[in-house]
């Protein structure tokens, strides 16, 4: 089953179980999320990455430039393991991660989640490729995908399980829009997926038939 379909089977059963009023607030602030333009404002595929340093779960440290020199990487911004739709997206590149690797290139999730709770993203899901923690979206202010999480559903989230304030350490609850980067040796954006629609995702097979292409096969 492909990830679309995972998501919108998930997505139905949970929308009908969400009370009219929250959804209505859900829609606006998705809606302010749209007309606000930021998705065309984001780095594309033509333009350069912005190379980072940021820590995995175990604190360590890992540079892009450092992983570029080896190969072509893919970095996936997602908002954080408490997001169903994000969880469903990285077990959906674990299952490809072996073949990106084949492919010559190394998978890097990015969220603003503080690293002890990005190391229990990564378990939950059973994660084999790098997860790296951005404190208050720096980087991904830099790729131009950081919005706030509308402060009516901030409660809403709580209630849910999801304190984004204090997983990502930020009162602000800043949050990237879900993007995935197809980046090669020399720092240039080949394939990109932007989107306002956090339930929206970039298909596993669309990054392997993106490095494929860089190969030349």
């Amino acid at each position: 089953m492909s990830l679309k379909s995972n998501i919108e089977e998930f997505k139905s059963g949970f929308v009908s179980q969400v009370p009219e009023q929250i959804r209505d607030l859900m829609d606006k602030a998705q809606q302010d999320i749209e007309d606000s333009g930021i998705a065309e404002r984001a780095l594309k595929a033509g333009s350069d990455a912005v190379d980072f340093e940021l820590p995995n779960t175990k604190g360590e440290l890992v540079s892009s430039k450092a992983l570029r020199r080896k190969g072509p990487i893919v970095v996936s911004f997602y908002r954080g393991g408490w997001c169903p739709y994000c969880s469903l997206e990285l077990r959906a590149l674990q299952g490809v991660n072996a073949e990106i690797r084949s492919l010559g290139a190394q998978l890097i999730a990015i969220s603003p989640q503080l690293p002890d709770k990005s190391l229990s993203t990564e378990e939950k899901n059973e994660l084999e490729f790098e997860v790296l923690s951005d404190a208050r979206c720096e980087v991904a202010d830099q790729y131009g995908l950081t919005f706030s999480l509308d402060e009516n559903l901030r409660p809403v989230y709580e209630s849910w399980g999801a304190d984004v304030a204090m997983v990502n350490g930020d009162p602000d609850c800043k949050l990237p829009m879900p993007a995935t980067y197809v980046i090669n040796q020399d720092g240039k954006i080949v394939h990109s997926f932007v989107e306002e629609d956090y339930t929206e995702r970039l298909e596993p097979d669309e990054v392997l038939d993106s490095l494929r292409g860089l190969r030349g096969d």
